[in-house]
């Protein structure tokens, strides 16, 4: 505080800072990097204090590029598809973001992510030929096996440690998918990402510029490793961290550890009380040398001067300063034990019952390690080691608690791997009497031929993924049937306390080609060629579109999230009751007067519908327009 005034370039710069605070490097702006987030295409010098790598314009090339694809439903492979709110979508993940950026712009809560930890043995999708033509990197982004299954010979590949761009590949990888999950976190939303020592230097400074510096909320250190090792060994590492920051951390407030009050077990003659901390201790620096000026004298119970002395009988400190020591005394809140030798062990007494919070710690033990999420994923799936290196499940829970303020929270993965988050939400869900909802992503990235995962069954790892949701949603009503002693068919998997009902659900969808087609650029002005293109167009529709898929696509291009309640009312489909509705298989002006009695905010139609009907097209145009109806074709 200067006790200045604002000047209008602050206030401005204030501003700025709020919505783009990557585009500051030590409080000023960097206007190249201003001007690439705004799409602009330059090339970033190297003469300041940033972090920079081989391909980080492009980068943000790949970031600004739209995507036409969108994803469609798999009810067969979901669970309660129809009521459920839990999502799992198959599917490569920064198009997946893409997609999911108009409809969940600001509305995730809380994101928690394992990435490659680019170790030098993963496989992982990063952009390597920047200069390539579309039709060129279409066949590289297809490169599939004839089950349609990604190889790893196409994007998806081994960043070796010999690679010359080792550390810039993972950070061309990272740097588009974090900041595209940036825009779909709450003002007060909170990221956790696990790494270990090959990135975390990296992905500091990468979460720095993306989210700010001012946004850091902490860096967890996770003790995922017990035992192991030898004595031929260099150092064993027993942890791995968490990074954890804000979508603004003026508006996020963490959760704090509820300490329940304490029974009042003792009593004097000013009332009942409990015994509190130790005031003639102060942790380690307990000694009279480490905190010289905390060494004075307070009253005693009998008048005399007692001085903080440590259990072996040393000269201490006490805990707090003179004034408040002085003052807990005066209070009568300071229960004073007496030892043999004479000195005094002094507590604070506790008056009230009520309880208190605390601050989770950083440091995270005892709460299980890697060996704990595999022995729980094998638990699932028969003793079978179908998917290496999951994270416990008590880790996931424990960052939800701290992450997750209120009931109906949204949580989203997009690198779930076998699924331990959607696991660790719904058993969070049922131990917490809260109805927090999840969106995992998963790359459909094939198994090994020889491993277990494969010889079980699962060709790819989302097929791990989905039947670990369904095996412990089934385990979960078990332990409720087993809790409740309840016949099965009159479970409501409900809790009586809470009246939350608990959703053990899943929608699978996956992402897919439009169901439109999408405009090609022509080459060489070929006058045929276009010409054929816009008699393509007549019908915008794709040979292999179906009415439902129709409508995700438009339910997410809409702005509509993939929870929203649809009607199909025959001749059309409403969302969300009055919001839009979706003229997709036939028109008339029946259908239309009908449409415009259900007062809806937008209508969007498909224009074929009106093909050799310019009167029809005409008046729908205008009584739309009178009734104060959006309506679009397309």
């Amino acid at each position: 505080m200067d006790g200045r005034s604002l000047t209008p370039q602050e206030i401005k710069l204030q501003e700025l800072k709020t919505i783009f605070p990557e585009v500051f490097a030590e409080g000023k702006v960097d206007w190249e990097k201003l001007k690439a987030t705004l799409g602009e295409d330059i090339n970033f010098s190297n003469e300041r204090y940033v972090l920079n790598w081989a391909g980080k314009s492009d980068a943000f090339k790949v970031l600004q590029t739209p995507t036409s694809k969108t994803l469609i439903p798999a009810k067969e492979e979901s669970v309660n598809f129809d009521e459920t709110e839990n999502i799992f979508i198959e599917g490569e993940n920064l198009e997946v973001l893409k997609v999911l950026q108009k409809s969940y712009f600001g509305k995730i809560k809380m994101i928690y992510i394992d990435p490659p930890y680019n170790t030098g043995n993963d496989h992982f999708i990063y952009p390597d030929k920047f200069s390539e033509t579309k039709d060129e990197y279409e066949k590289r982004v297809g490169d599939k096996d004839e089950e349609g299954y990604m190889t790893k010979d196409g994007m998806f590949k081994k960043n070796s440690k010999e690679n010359g761009q080792y550390h810039s590949n993972w950070l061309n990888m990272m740097y588009p998918r974090l900041f595209l999950a940036k825009n779909l976190l709450k003002q007060n939303g909170v990221i956790f990402i696990s790494i270990d020592d090959n990135e975390v230097h990296n992905l500091r400074m990468m979460m720095n510029e993306i989210f700010g510096e001012e946004n850091f909320e902490g860096e967890f250190i996770w003790q995922s490793k017990q035992g192991g090792g030898s004595d031929n060994t260099g150092l064993v590492k027993d942890h791995e961290y968490i990074l954890c920051y804000s979508k603004n951390k003026e508006s996020t407030s963490l959760s704090k550890i509820l300490i329940e009050a304490e029974e009042l077990d003792k009593e004097d003659r000013y009332g009942k009380y409990r015994r509190g901390r130790e005031l003639n201790k102060w942790g380690s620096n307990s000694r009279r040398e480490d905190r010289p000026t905390m060494y004075f004298p307070i009253n005693g119970p009998n008048g005399e001067k007692v001085y903080p002395i440590r259990n072996d009988g040393s000269e201490g400190c006490w805990r707090w300063g003179k004034a408040n020591m002085e003052k807990i005394v005066a209070d009568n809140n300071a229960e004073f034990v007496e030892r043999p030798d004479g000195t005094y062990i002094v507590y604070e007494k506790i008056r009230n019952q009520e309880p208190r919070f605390k601050p989770y710690r950083t440091l995270l033990k005892n709460i299980g390690g890697t060996s704990e999420g595999s022995k729980q994923v094998k638990s699932l799936f028969d003793d079978k080691k179908v998917f290496s290196f999951p994270k416990p499940i008590n880790l996931i829970k424990t960052l939800s608690e701290i992450g997750l303020i209120h009931k109906n929270d949204m949580v989203l993965d997009f690198f779930s791997g076998s699924n331990s988050t959607a696991q660790a939400i719904m058993e969070f869900n049922k131990d917490f009497s809260r109805n927090h909802k999840y969106i995992c992503i998963q790359l459909s990235e094939k198994t090994e031929i020889d491993s277990e995962a494969f010889k079980a069954g699962y060709k790819i790892i989302p097929d791990i993924s989905k039947e670990r949701i369904r095996r412990a949603g089934n385990r979960i009503k078990e332990e409720i049937l087993k809790k409740e002693n309840k016949e099965k068919s009159e479970i409501p998997f409900e809790s009586d306390k809470s009246n939350i009902k608990l959703d053990l659900g899943f929608k699978v969808l996956k992402l897919s080609e439009s169901n439109f087609k999408q405009w090609q650029q022509i080459k060489n002005k070929d006058a045929k060629a276009l010409e054929d293109q816009m008699k393509l167009f007549v019908d915008p529709v794709s040979e292999n579109a179906t009415v439902e898929n129709m409508v995700y696509e438009l339910l997410l291009k809409s702005g509509k999230d993939l929870n929203s309640k649809l009607e199909n009312k025959n001749d059309f489909y409403a969302v969300n009751q009055d919001e839009l509705v979706l003229l997709l298989k036939i028109v008339n002006q029946e259908i239309i007067d009908t449409v415009i009695a259900s007062k809806p905010q937008k209508v969007i139609a498909l224009d074929k519908l009106f093909k050799d009907n310019d009167q029809l097209k005409t008046n729908t145009v205008l009584q739309m327009k009178d009734a104060g109806i959006e309506f679009k074709t397309i």
